[in-house]
């Protein structure tokens, strides 16, 4: 009986000693978007519990479900969250409203192995202030091309300029086939799919001091260049583009990479955006970028350890591991390494792409400008508005909503 009555005691001081352990041990919560990239930090994170006894628990979400949970936990005096990823245009908003922790005052001392324009979307102000949060994944918007459709013409590569583009879209739709595809639906889509012509015809919605300058000669130009594109094309949704592009039915559009690239493979042939008019103009970065952000909360309370597991997971060694598990490298030495290049044939000209890119105008107020500024395009192609008339109307509703 009495030697029962011990062992029983032995189990107990077994179990609460094990119990204690475990409920004792710290959990790391971060808010990711779903997919690939919750992918790529599960790849990882396995090495930094085992490093620091902890539990990385990682929340899987939709964008719009994401960006809601960060906003609700961010009034609570303790968040749930230690860690949050932040789609880039996110941050002027974010940064205002003091829910990402700033780095900088934690210690953290800048990277420069991540490419540069990566490294200023986390920064407040943008690209000169302190870092407040580091870029987990990349992504910048291609120029894609069917190859096939393009030999057929006569076209040996990819144009380098817009004129060069639309010869070859008025070239292949004389031969009755699709030239160009636009992505003109209102809203985000037909915005990020003229931005770049904006661009490279010199242009902006905003100067340097956000005054609004969309009414501009250069946006006239890109946009009469945009309709005349369409004339000689199609307007599609996202996956019909990718669809009509993929399969030689249409020989040119704009993209994200992820459009057209899985894993190793590459449905159509692609180059950075051509950043010229023509030939003899002067050349402009055009390249859309557009990242995924990785911060700490203001209001966690393990933000030393929270530091530690941010600096691990966007890492070389870590960003390598997330590559081959889906996740997008933004670090130079990752994205130029031989065995990934190998692999994945994109990076390379990912990077070119990136070192030449533009971001989205950092105000909080994005989402309202390009609602108006999409209805106003969409009424140009339409028909329904001159160009003359939908640029002037954008620009007054622009400064409305800046004021």
């Amino acid at each position: 009986m009495k030697k029962s009555l011990v062992i029983l005691l032995v189990w107990a001081m077994v179990f609460c000693v094990v119990f204690g352990a475990v409920s004792a041990q710290e959990t790391l919560t971060v808010a990711a978007r779903g997919g690939s990239h919750v992918d790529a930090m599960n790849a990882v994170k396995e090495a930094f519990e085992a490093e620091h006894g902890v539990k990385v628990e990682i929340l899987g979400l939709e964008s719009a479900d994401l960006k809601q949970k960060i906003g609700l936990d961010s009034i609570n005096e303790v968040g749930e969250l230690d860690l949050v990823m932040v789609d880039d245009p996110w941050m002027p908003e974010f940064g205002e409203n003091g829910i990402l922790a700033n780095l900088t005052e934690l210690g953290y001392e800048t990277d420069d192995d991540f490419t540069p324009n990566s490294l200023a979307l986390g920064r407040v102000p943008y690209g000169v202030g302190d870092q407040y949060a580091l870029p987990f994944s990349g992504n910048v918007i291609l120029f894609f091309y069917n190859k096939s459709l393009f030999e057929k013409y006569g076209v040996s590569e990819a144009p380098t300029d817009w004129a060069a583009v639309l010869e070859i879209a008025k070239k292949v739709s004389e031969g009755g086939e699709i030239g160009y595809v636009i992505r003109g639906t209102q809203g985000d889509p037909i915005v990020a799919d003229f931005l770049p012509l904006l661009w490279a015809f010199g242009g902006g919605v905003f100067d340097d001091n956000f005054n609004v300058t969309i009414n501009s000669e250069e946006a006239k130009a890109a946009l009469e260049l945009y309709i005349e594109l369409l004339a000689n094309g199609v307007n599609y949704e996202k996956n019909d583009i990718v669809a009509a592009v993929s399969d030689g039915k249409a020989a040119m559009s704009l993209g994200w990479p992820s459009w057209y690239i899985s894993g190793e493979t590459a449905s159509a042939a692609y180059a950075p955006i051509p950043g010229k008019i023509d030939a003899d103009a002067e050349r402009n970065n055009a390249g859309m970028i557009g990242n995924w952000l990785l911060g700490i909360t203001a209001n966690s309370g393990k933000k030393e350890l929270a530091l530690e597991f941010l600096k691990f997971v966007t890492s070389a060694e870590s960003q390598k591991t997330g590559a081959l598990n889906g996740g997008v490298p933004t670090r130079r030495s990752v994205l130029t390494d031989p065995e990934l290049t190998e692999k994945y044939a994109y990076f390379p000209t990912l990077l070119e792409a990136t070192l030449e890119s533009v971001a989205r105008p950092r105000t909080p107020l994005w989402g309202e400008v390009q609602t108006a500024l999409g209805a106003e395009l969409s009424a140009a192609i339409s028909g329904v508005k001159t160009v003359e008339e939908a640029l002037a109307v954008a620009q007054s509703q622009i400064e409305m909503i800046m004021e």
